[in-house]
């Protein structure tokens, strides 16, 4: 296996069991902005600011050499520290007052609001001709790695894909994971001259027969903040043989913006949560949401309070923070039965954010993939903050 890029992020434990997780998958917003040159202009204005995009999944772990809730041992253990972390919210629910503002212009006027991926525009591809001594073959497992390609001018070359990487082009090209678990069989039957990984890919295992079948595998490097895209991107370009061109092309989409700012800076709890398995988890420092929230003008209050990347939620804890929003991932808000769930969750109730019903809701493949419509992402962000503290 090869390992290309740098910067790797170091691995950091939120919760026994679990590393750096929430990498993510899933979709859906409204604002459609043009692939004209005016997108790239408006990333590139501030080149001392950086831009990068991620992948979801719960199970994502950062060092398959470290503990991760794909080992089993490891998960028993996970699943037991997340349990307890679910009867102190129980436990708390008894005391606290769950009643959440009933103003019914609020609740009609402040709606959730949704990032989907139709509302942020990926940017047109490199369209100089692939280069014939560039992978040709490529099964593309590393979190966000898919759209990076794409916007290499490598589409055509995809013949198998993660979860994550779901950019229109590629729709069509098997998937040959379950979340960041690799199924070697399938991979090997698409016969690909590279496979790409990154940390949280899986079994060793699995990667160690495609090895041994003769295929190359590349880890290239994750990325958990704006400043690691140029890393990432220049990292799957050279592994791939794509062009300097178009990784000049594509890291100059992602390479600077400017930090946006709003009247009176938001305060903006991530909240990474999978109710159906009795996850709640609040984002801290190093979460990718950190950066985001950040950029888009806002303040992470986790982060702010030094908390780890992953914490599990107490209610005595959201309530000490008191955000004024709340930030998601759609399938987890799906989980606690939509805005109406989370709004009733011990703690969360009595926050101001519950009072306003200010939640966004950003498409899972989005928030944490650092990749070429980062800076889209960060400006939806930006637009929905305004929109919740605007007088």
């Amino acid at each position: 296996m090869t390992l290309v890029g740098t910067d790797v992020a170091p691995t950091e434990v939120a919760l026994a069991g679990i590393s750096k997780a929430p990498h993510t998958s899933e979709v859906r917003v409204t604002r459609i902005r043009p692939r004209d040159e005016s997108t790239v202009g408006r990333l590139s204005k501030q080149k001392n600011a950086r831009l990068t995009h991620c992948r979801p999944f719960p199970t994502a772990c950062r060092d398959r050499n470290r503990a991760c809730l794909n080992n089993v041992p490891v998960r028993k253990l996970g699943f037991l520290v997340v349990g307890v972390a679910a009867i102190v919210l129980s436990a708390c629910s008894s005391t606290a007052d769950t009643s959440i503002a009933s103003d019914a212009s609020v609740s009609e006027i402040i709606r959730p609001i949704t990032i989907s991926q139709k509302d942020v525009t990926a940017p047109a591809p490199f369209t100089d001709p692939w280069p014939a001594t560039s992978a040709q073959r490529i099964v593309s497992l590393a979190n966000g790695s898919g759209e990076v390609i794409v916007a290499l001018g490598g589409a055509r070359q995809i013949v198998g894909r993660d979860e994550t990487s779901n950019a229109p082009e590629i729709v069509d090209a098997p998937i040959v994971t379950s979340g960041h678990e690799i199924n070697a069989e399938s991979v090997l039957a698409l016969a690909p001259d590279l496979v790409l990984i990154d940390a949280s890919s899986g079994p060793q295992e699995a990667i160690e027969l495609i090895e041994g079948a003769g295929v190359p595998v590349v880890e290239v490097p994750e990325a958990w903040s704006l400043a690691d895209i140029d890393p990432k991107v220049s990292a799957i370009g050279g592994a791939i043989g794509a062009s300097v061109q178009a990784i000049d092309y594509v890291t100059a989409l992602t390479s600077g913006t400017q930090e946006l700012s709003l009247g009176s800076s938001p305060k903006v709890a991530f909240l990474y949560l999978r109710g159906t398995s009795a996850i709640y988890l609040l984002g801290g420092v190093g979460s990718g949401a950190d950066s985001m929230i950040s950029q888009a003008g806002g303040v992470d209050v986790g982060a702010q309070a030094q908390l780890g990347p992953f914490t599990p939620l107490t209610a005595e804890e959201i309530v000490e923070l008191d955000p004024e929003v709340l930030l998601v991932m759609t399938k987890g808000l799906e989980s606690v039965g939509g805005i109406d769930g989370l709004l009733q969750l011990p703690g969360i109730a009595q926050t101001r954010a519950a009072a306003t019903r200010a939640v966004v809701a950003v498409d899972d493949t989005l928030l944490l993939s650092f990749g070429p419509r980062t800076g889209e992402v960060v400006i939806a962000l930006h637009d929905a903050f305004s929109e919740l503290i605007a007088p």
